[in-house]
């Protein structure tokens, strides 16, 4: 790390050229492939897979992306009047020469009497498309052709994956709050000086603009969902300006203590540098381990948020050295280096404030130590009601085309239409046609449903497609139940004694099953990333309680993200207070991501606040002399004083950190997007749990209560594990004088 750190500010010309060079590379090759974004939504083995399967091989036309326009007259009109009826048609026409779109059923075909209201004020006409996924130009003029049938009279909304996709603004505004409001805490944290406030978000914007550039690229080869790109942004940013603040605080200290501009940054990238890199490993194994749980949904969002993260981190490692030799003495604020002129080298971090808290977590550990604990776990217990499921759009932003076609069909048809399930039948024989006949008439008598479809056979007479409208909305657990029922006892009774094979689909369906299949993978996937994350603290830090310790708090700090986001998105708590639009389940791959970002995140502080109790504690441990043996019988004086010195110098950048994270992840309740207002809710609650509880006060205590033992490792175990340093040796901080005197005394 002193040899890349030396490098990069001795040739700090070819660096930035080169970063420049790769971002102008990246983007015009972006720009002229395009991007090619897809949602794999695909399940291997699940009932609504195979119902899928079934329809994509013999019923193509029933296969693809379905939507829906949804018509609403007011003032005393109806659907079947000859003015609104005309003025729809002449839509459904216009909808129909769409690109793309392969069939229209219309409420005023045969057949269509189903899709008007009983009052007459509200019809439905669907729309399917050729493919799952169809082209945002294709879904637009769609968009168009049935707004064309707006009047005064009638109003027109539409309900569907591709209308809310296209609907959708992105997180331009977010993301914009995040950066003004990330600035203002570096200025503060900076004392006024521009520059060093600006560089961590220059540094980060090149590494965005660069990643989202090369995820753009790789949509030609992978399928990944549009959100990644989001959800790439919205971590790529907080790590990022993290990784810079870890790194210039500590440039800026050096400075400060007198240090010349080169060994200053040479210091930074070997003490904090180490830092960012082992986080950055940490989060971007984290999130690449999803891709073991067979989710393509996942993999692609994981392989582009962990691009994102990658390229913040190496940035943060070349860039930032290379800038700091730009710099020179402007890394410092004009009154910073009128200080230094007047008043000389400057004492390093860990006064004031900070030293007076770290001193009083220690005098008061165990009422510190059981206080946060309690804190802690008090946050988290809703976590233990976490229901998982899919957001429909009746959680959708207030005002959206999508929320209203889904509260018109809901008032008018009842809320189960809003989440029809397909029930595909592969038919051998006409006894498997009339035993799926009889299933259907057992269906329409079933509690929870309230109307069947008539069947409609496949163009070649292989597969039966039947829908069933239950009465409940499709987040409601009584429709999970319903599916269950399906599943379980109904179809399984029909089936006995004849070829017939009956599968339960639709979005509904998949949406369930994605909610299980996650869940069942979930507990294997802590596991192996916990497991994981122990053993490099263990190589790390040397020691076998501090990643036991850092493992158990990362999970704690997990749960009562976990137990916020259930209370506030599932049970309603102060859902006006936030402006969400809506109660309703966590979406299932949300624990997933997640778990994986918020380990990581969790353990950058860690890292950081134990890699400058380690320095401490290795600078006060006389390896001959002496004093060797005195040490023997002052262990628990040097842990008490190495674990108080780290956490105070320590504790102004966390603090810092966290309240940048906090401010970026809490932009993304602004947007109307649900998915990603959960997770920017998850990730800000779970950093303002953690770095004021859990690393401020409960890490720092439990430490004080162990003791030494913090530091001890097996010596079979050290010496079968490889070397790994987060501080350089010859980078340790200069003593300080409370331990001068310890040691003497």
């Amino acid at each position: 790390m002193s040899r890349l750190a030396h490098w990069c500010f001795e040739h700090r010309r070819r660096v930035v050229a080169g970063w420049l060079l790769a971002l102008v590379a990246m983007f015009a090759v972006s720009t002229a492939v395009g991007s090619k974004f897809d949602l794999d939504s695909t399940l291997p083995g699940t009932d609504s897979q195979l119902a899928y399967n079934l329809l994509d091989a013999n019923f193509p036309a029933a296969a693809g992306e379905g939507d829906e326009m949804v018509i609403h007259t007011i003032g005393g009109a109806t659907v079947s009047s000859a003015q609104t009826r005309g003025a729809v048609t002449h839509a459904l026409t216009e909808m129909a020469g769409v690109p793309g779109v392969t069939a229209i059923d219309s409420p005023y075909a045969a057949g269509g009497a189903g899709q008007i209201s009983a009052d007459g004020a509200t019809a439905f006409a669907t729309v399917t498309w050729n493919s799952a996924t169809p082209a945002v130009a294709d879904v637009t003029a769609l968009i168009a052709a049935a707004n064309s049938a707006s009047t005064p009279t009638i109003e027109v909304s539409l309900s569907g994956s591709a209308i809310g996709n296209t609907e959708d603004d992105g997180a331009g505004l977010s993301v914009s709050v995040g950066v003004i409001a990330a600035l203002v805490v570096l200025l503060l944290v900076f004392g006024g000086a521009v520059f060093p406030s600006l560089l961590p978000l220059l540094a980060t914007g090149l590494a965005l603009v660069i990643s989202l550039s090369v995820t753009a690229v790789l949509t030609h080869l992978l399928k990944i969902p549009s959100i990644a790109t989001d959800l790439a942004v919205l971590i790529g940013l907080g790590v990022g300006v993290d990784y810079g603040l870890f790194i210039i605080s500590r440039h800026r200290t050096a400075v400060k203590a007198g240090a010349s501009y080169h060994d200053a940054a040479v210091k930074a990238v070997s003490t904090s540098g180490r830092t960012v890199l082992f986080a950055g490993i940490t989060v971007c194994i984290a999130l690449l381990g999803q891709l073991t749980l067979g989710v393509g949904f996942l993999g692609g969002m994981s392989i582009a948020t962990a691009i994102a993260v990658a390229s913040t981190m190496a940035t943060s490692l070349t860039f930032l050295p290379a800038m700091f030799g730009f710099l020179g003495p402007k890394v410092l604020s004009r009154r910073e280096r009128r200080t230094q002129l007047t008043g000389g080298p400057v004492p390093q971090e860990g006064t004031g404030f900070w030293l007076r808290w770290a001193a009083l977590v220690e005098r008061r550990k165990v009422l510190v130590a059981v206080g946060s604990l309690v804190a802690v776990l008090v946050i988290a217990l809703p976590v233990l009601t976490l229901r998982l499921g899919s957001s429909d759009s009746g959680t959708d932003a207030h005002g959206s085309t999508t929320r209203q076609a889904y509260d018109t069909l809901a008032q008018g048809f009842g809320p189960g239409v809003n989440g029809p399930l397909a029930l595909v039948a592969d038919i051998r024989s006409p006894a498997d046609t009339q035993a799926f006949d009889s299933l259907l008439a057992s269906i329409a008598h079933t509690a929870g449903v309230t109307a069947v479809t008539p069947p409609t056979p496949s163009p070649n007479g292989r597969v039966t497609l039947a829908t069933v409208y239950p009465s409940t909305g499709p987040q409601d657990r009584k429709t999970v139940d319903l599916v269950e029922h399906l599943r379980q006892d109904l179809i399984p009774a029909a089936q006995r004694g004849t070829g017939l094979t009956v599968h339960v689909g639709g979005q509904t369906a998949s949406n369930i099953d994605f909610s299980r299949t996650l869940s069942g993978k979930l507990p294997l996937f802590v596991a192996v990333v916990v497991l994981l994350a122990f053993l490099l603290l263990m190589i790390v830090f040397r020691s076998l309680l501090i990643p036991l310790v850092a493992s158990v708090m990362n999970l704690l700090s997990i749960g009562a993200a976990l137990g916020a986001m259930n209370a506030v998105f599932n049970w309603g708590f102060g859902q006006s207070l936030l402006g969400l639009s809506g109660a309703g389940p966590i979406d299932s791959f949300l624990p997933v991501l997640m778990f994986s970002v918020l380990f990581g995140l969790s353990m950058d502080y860690e890292v950081y606040l134990v890699s400058r109790m380690r320095e401490e504690w290795r600078a006060g441990q006389p390896t001959t002399g002496p004093d060797m043996r005195d040490l023997a019988h002052r262990p628990h004086q040097l842990n008490g004083l190495a674990v108080r010195t780290g956490h105070a110098k320590s504790g102004r950048v966390i603090a810092a950190a966290a309240v940048i994270m906090v401010l970026v992840f809490g932009s993304f309740l602004l947007g109307g997007e649900r998915q990603l207002q959960e997770f920017g809710f998850g990730l800000a609650f779970s950093v303002l749990v953690d770095a004021p509880l859990v690393r401020s006060l409960l890490v720092p205590a439990l430490m004080h209560l162990i003791g030494p033992a913090n530091w001890n490792l097996p010596k079979r175990l050290d010496k079968i594990l490889p070397q790994m340093a987060i501080e350089a040796d010859e980078m340790i901080s200069a003593t300080p004088p409370e331990l001068e005197s310890a040691r003497r005394h």
